[in-house]
Order: structure tokens, then sequence, then C-alpha cells
């Protein structure tokens, strides 16, 4: 965890200071979408991937901008620069460092990291070891727990936007969402730290990137929530994913999702 903080701060070094700049963001996106990345998305990930080259030689890394090294290693650290590009290139503090850690293919360790607002969600879970969570937010520090929801009647739901869901997924989504009290959407990682930290109840989306989930399914399995596919499978290799603070209300998604 202390390594992962110093990530996180290598990567803030990088950000921050480019953070409401003028900032020129290219498009990754080849089918006439959207899908911006900056020389802060790109010089954070370098920064972060050297350091870890440096303290663990043996560790896999797997990145949003810079692919993937040493794939078939026990550990491989995941990382996202800046998830929420959108949000950043619009002066919006709605985006966040993530750095997740599989052992193993499993994620076993996550931190979301905020440097904006100065906030830091982690979550380790370990196998034969004791779940593990923490909120800090300057020199304030806290366990992260979700909240009880059983119905989705109840329930605030969030997706990064409707946009990304198409066809039948579209359709699936919105049997969901109809059947909530609250909506909120644009919040890409820090809606899942919302989760963990028992603001929000549900997070639905679709055509995810490893390195979009894999660090934030630790940080919520911990704080008592769960994360799966829409299957109900895990979300390792992206895809789709449901993440809930309450099992109960994970369930009943699941099934208006799968019809």
């Amino acid at each position: 965890m202390a390594f992962a903080d110093r990530l996180a701060t290598a990567s803030a070094g990088v950000t921050l200071p480019l953070f409401r700049t003028a900032l020129t963001a290219d498009n990754k996106a080849e089918d006439g979408d959207f899908d911006p990345v900056t020389d802060a998305d790109r010089e954070a990930e370098s920064v972060m991937r050297t350091l870890i080259r440096q303290t663990y030689p043996d560790h896999g890394i797997e990145g949003e901008e810079h692919g993937g090294e040493r794939l078939d290693a026990d550990y491989v650290w995941v990382l996202d620069p800046i998830d929420g590009t959108r949000a950043f290139i619009s002066g919006l503090p709605l985006w966040g460092t993530l750095i997740g850690l599989k052992y193993r293919g499993a994620p076993v360790f996550g931190l979301m990291h905020q440097p904006f607002t100065d906030e830091t969600f982690s979550g380790a879970a370990f196998p034969a070891a004791a779940p593990l969570t923490l909120y800090r937010r300057g020199t304030a520090s806290g366990t992260l727990r979700t909240r009880e929801c059983a119905d989705l009647s109840s329930a605030t739901i969030s997706t990064t936007s409707p946009r990304m869901f198409t066809g039948t997924n579209l359709e699936a989504y919105n049997r969901v969402e109809g059947q909530c009290r609250l909506a909120r959407y644009g919040y890409d990682c820090y809606a899942y730290a919302m989760v963990a930290a028992g603001h929000v109840d549900l997070v639905v989306e679709a055509g995810l990137k490893p390195c979009d989930i894999v660090a934030l399914v630790p940080v919520i399995e911990a704080a008592g929530g769960v994360v799966t596919s829409w299957t109900g499978g895990p979300v390792t290799a992206g895809g789709t994913a449901v993440a809930a603070g309450d099992p109960r209300v994970h369930e009943v998604a699941l099934a208006l999702l799968n019809g």
C-alpha cells in the first residue's frame, strides 16, 4: 500500500499541474466517437511504470496508454493514469488515477487517487487475510463501508454515460435505471468510490477495459460490496460491470439486466 501511494504521488506530480490548463487532447477512437488522451495520461503512466520496474522488476504491468509487459507474472500492476479524461479536459474534478494489483489473475489490491480533492480510496483483499479499506483526505482518514440497500426503489444508480450502451444493452440498462430512485451520470471511477463509501448503491457499465475496473474491485469488495460482470462472472478482462454496495440489490440488478 505504501508503494501504491508512491505511484499515486508520482502520477499526481504530472497530472495535477496540467489540470485546468490549455492541454491538447488527441482522439484514440477509430469509429467516429471521441476517446481523448493527453500528454498528462501518457507521461503519468510512464512515471509509474518506471517506479514499478525499479522497485519490483519481476512484476508485470498492464497500462491504459502503453500496453502490457510480463503479463504472465504472478503479480501484475494495472494502471489507468487518468480514468475520466473527458472530465479532466473539461476541468471537472471527477477523474482519478487507478492503481490495481492482480495476483495470479485475481485483483487483490486497488487504489483510486483524486489529486485535486486530495482523496484516496483504497482496498486490499488478499487471500487468507482480513479485508482492509481506507479513505484519506489530507490528514484525515477512516474506513470505507458500503450502505444497505435491499431494492432498487431506494437505490441511487450511476453510469458514466447512457451512450456507452447500444441495442439490447441499452434496453437492459434502462430496465434497471427505470426502477431506481435516482440516477447520476458522468462520474467514471468516482462513482465506484462512492459505492465503497456508502453514498451510491449501484454502478452499471459496459465497454470497459481491464484498467477501468480492476483497481476498483478490491476497494468495493473490502468495503462490503460486490463487483461482477452482467452475467455474474469476474470483470478482470473488462467488458460489462455491475458494482453494488449491497449483494441484495446486486442480485436484483443482474436479474433485470438478463431479462
